[in-house]
């Protein structure tokens, strides 16, 4: 009944990478800025050993921690979702996946716009909340999308949902998909509805949906699939791995809805991989620069978590981590190029320090060890400094 749980903090980093100022997030620090800003209290993470992972404002050190814990540097190149979540999968890339800051070129605009019937408007490097404000008006009225971009790579399409019902939607992102190849090939098509807000703007919807590139051939949900581990993916995970070796997908539209979705996936009698991703942190708050936001969700995280250790069976170990940085006190709306904390537990698991690890992929290293599964392209396992002696032998 072994299982190995991932729950990834969207966007928590702890601090700036040492070549942070080649993705200009020099002095980056989401955790650290948020509790130096605020008033954050974080007491069931702080038992774990947050405060133990570097200084924070309010959420001292345990001694002791009830968590194994440290910090992960990306080594991949880039400081986006799908990068992130594939190195953990022990899938590293040695150049960043393409970015369009001026624009996406217009052949594809006007291959894109052939295929769908419509035309688009933006075509820039934007905030997502900002340019339906600037532009949903005339959305409305022409029925023309609205597509844009940001330092990710990431091709976007917002649409009223009044004037394009999500679902043609996505359809309008698969053929996008479909076009982006090659020299275009971006990590993600997402789609972005939006809505009437009561005070007479616009708001995007809950419908988002993330159309990703297909990752590298032997990552551990492939690996993990192919020992016959099943893989439980929650909230974007099935769309950051493009659906791939997934066997059983649980929404998390929300950070609310990924718990719950955890919990239900902790209930149950499913063994091998589990793999979460709790999304506010980063699309409500990192990316409007909202300090208060991020730490109502994070107090919301820390009030969820005490659930989810009493679901975990006696085999099981749980890796809290993040994937990028996003800043919500740097006054900009992209992802940050930092570490990202690590705190694993169990009743298996010893709570000892595990230092910088090097990569995302020893995390993934460390489950495909533990569930027996193939070992990945890349990462180096800590299995055997937590594991309690008995259960090392």
């Amino acid at each position: 009944m072994k299982r190995f749980i991932i729950a990834v903090l969207d966007s928590v980093g702890v601090g700036a990478l040492p070549d942070a100022e080649r993705y200009d997030s020099l002095g980056a620090n989401t955790l650290g800025h948020v509790a130096e800003h605020t008033h954050l209290s974080l007491p069931n993470l702080q038992k774990l050993g947050l405060g133990n992972i570097l200084p924070l404002n309010k959420v001292p050190p345990a001694e002791p921690p009830l968590a194994a814990w440290g910090k992960m540097a990306e080594s991949s190149a880039g400081m986006d979702t799908t990068t992130g979540h594939w190195e953990m999968a022990g899938l590293l890339l040695d150049k960043p996946m393409p970015t369009f800051p001026d624009g996406f070129p217009q052949g594809f605009i006007d291959d894109f716009c052939s295929r769908i019937g419509r035309g688009v408007l933006g075509n820039k490097t934007a905030s997502g909340t900002r340019i339906i404000d600037e532009l949903g008006r005339e959305h409305l009225e022409t029925g023309k999308l609205i597509v844009y971009t940001s330092a990710d790579s990431v091709f976007q399409i917002a649409a009223h949902e009044s004037v394009v019902p999500p679902e043609q939607l996505y359809e309008y992102c698969r053929i996008a998909r479909e076009l982006l190849v090659g020299d275009l090939a971006v990590g993600r098509v997402i789609a972005r509805p939006f809505v009437d807000d009561y005070r007479g703007g616009f708001i995007r919807t809950e419908n988002r949906r993330d159309f990703s590139l297909a990752p590298p051939p032997g990552g551990l949900l492939a690996n993990c699939r192919a020992a016959g581990r099943p893989v439980v993916a929650v909230g974007k995970i099935g769309d950051v791995f493009a659906g791939q070796d997934i066997s059983i997908a649980m929404p998390g539209h929300n950070n609310r809805q990924s718990a719950a979705s955890l919990v239900r996936a902790l209930k149950s009698p499913v063994a091998g991989l589990i793999f979460a991703n709790f999304v506010d942190f980063d699309t409500l708050y990192g990316h409007r620069n909202d300090l208060e936001g991020y730490r109502s969700a994070l107090e919301e995280f820390d009030t969820m978590l005490p659930q989810l250790l009493e679901e975990l069976q006696d085999e099981d170990i749980l890796a809290l981590c993040a994937d990028h940085g996003n800043d919500p006190s740097t006054g900009g709306s992209d992802h940050n190029r930092e570490y990202v904390p690590l705190l694993v537990c169990g009743l298996l698991v010893r709570p000892v320090p595990l230092g910088v690890r090097p990569t995302f992929a020893d995390l993934g290293q460390t489950a495909a060890e533990y569930l027996g599964v193939a070992p990945l392209p890349a990462g180096r396992s800590f299995l055997r400094e937590i594991l309690c002696e008995e259960d090392s032998e």
